[in-house]
């Protein structure tokens, strides 16, 4: 399974009939930093295409961006890595934090 893009509220709510655990990426498509952890996520994804992975862009679903933030009371970052356990966030970084080896090490244990 590779990565995809989420748009919608009601995809997003599907990864939790499909999946009991995901990696989802908030990327803004016009910072140099989201960029950069972009990279990282996509070397990540790209190692490890049976994580099931998912990412959005900020200026293209800022609302599903917003929903997430206020139903797992996360504050919004750009970019942002969450994982998912069943329905609950138990682990998430934002900017800098977001590397090929912290996506390994709290992904895959």
């Amino acid at each position: 399974m590779s990565k995809q893009l989420i748009d919608t509220v009601e995809q997003f709510e599907d990864l939790f009939n499909k999946h009991e655990e995901f990696l989802f990426v908030k990327n803004s498509l016009t910072c140099p930093i989201s960029q950069a952890a972009f990279e990282e996520y996509q070397e990540f994804v790209e190692k490890h295409q049976d994580y099931p992975s998912y990412h959005l862009h900020v200026q293209d679903s800022r609302s599903l961006s917003n929903y997430i933030a206020e139903t797992f009371a996360i504050k919004h970052e750009s970019p942002q890595a969450l994982l998912f356990k069943g329905k609950d966030v138990v682990w998430n970084a934002s900017h800098w934090k977001i590397t090929y080896d912290a996506l390994k090490k709290e992904v895959l244990g």
